[in-house]
């Protein structure tokens, strides 16, 4: 398995050397910032993404406040157990990161040791944005994009192939989607419970929004309620 991709005759080398030839015609600065994007950026708008989500979601305040937070908490923990899967793949097929076996790479982050297959970038924000698609899927749309984006840095960085990355989207979605029915079903009763208490159920619902729950429910039952006779008539 090691050997996977080593020649530079096949589509997968052959696209990693097109993307990667776009950060050599680039600015300096951009490539920078591609950089700090890819590595660090792309991450730090999904937790933004998921922490905006969650402030709608509790805002709203409607009945299903607590599954859809519940969905939310199961973003990140997706990722992270999607990272923990990839520990034994990338040991098992033990595939080195692509300027070790091709030259003329432009790589645009040093110290990258371990092995390529599948990338945890790509694997973490996949995750994640499944995870938002089912809780919201319209952040979970974005939250999509976002990874794919990424995907697309960690080639033109030139330290992962674009089945790496391939790999890590399948595996991110993988995680979050055939795991979500347990995710759950164990987590649902526990954001209820937390909805229910009277010092973090700010976390679930915001309190204006359950006051005005409250007070449409009393409406409404007044409307429904028939009118009394008048006995002094």
């Amino acid at each position: 398995m090691a050997g996977l991709a080593e020649s530079g005759s096949n589509p997968d080398v052959d696209l990693l050397y097109d993307i990667n030839g776009l950060a050599k015609d680039a600015p300096h600065w951009f490539d920078r910032g591609m950089e700090f994007v890819g590595e660090y950026g792309l991450l730090l708008a999904m937790v933004l993404l998921v922490l905006w989500c969650w402030w709608t979601v509790r805002r709203r305040g409607d009945e299903n406040a607590a599954p859809s937070v519940a969905a939310l908490v199961w973003a990140p923990l997706a990722a992270g157990v999607a990272v923990l899967v990839n520990v034994p793949i990338r040991g098992f097929v033990e595939r080195p990161r692509p300027f070790v076996d091709h030259q003329g790479l432009d790589v645009l982050v040093s110290g990258k040791t371990d092995f390529s297959f599948v990338s945890d970038h790509a694997t973490l924000t996949m995750a994640i944005g499944v995870g938002l698609f089912v809780a919201n899927r319209k952040f979970g749309l974005v939250g999509i994009g976002i990874a794919l984006l990424e995907g697309f840095c960690r080639v033109y960085m030139g330290v992962h192939y674009p089945t790496d990355v391939i790999g890590g989207f399948a595996l991110g979605t993988a995680v979050a989607l055939l795991l979500s029915p347990l995710a759950m079903a164990l987590l649902t009763p526990v954001m209820k419970a937390v909805e229910r208490s009277p010092r973090a159920g700010w976390l679930i619902r915001a309190r204006s929004a359950g006051r005005a729950g409250q007070e449409a429910l009393i409406s409404e039952a007044r409307a429904e309620r028939p009118e009394e006779p008048d006995l002094a008539a």
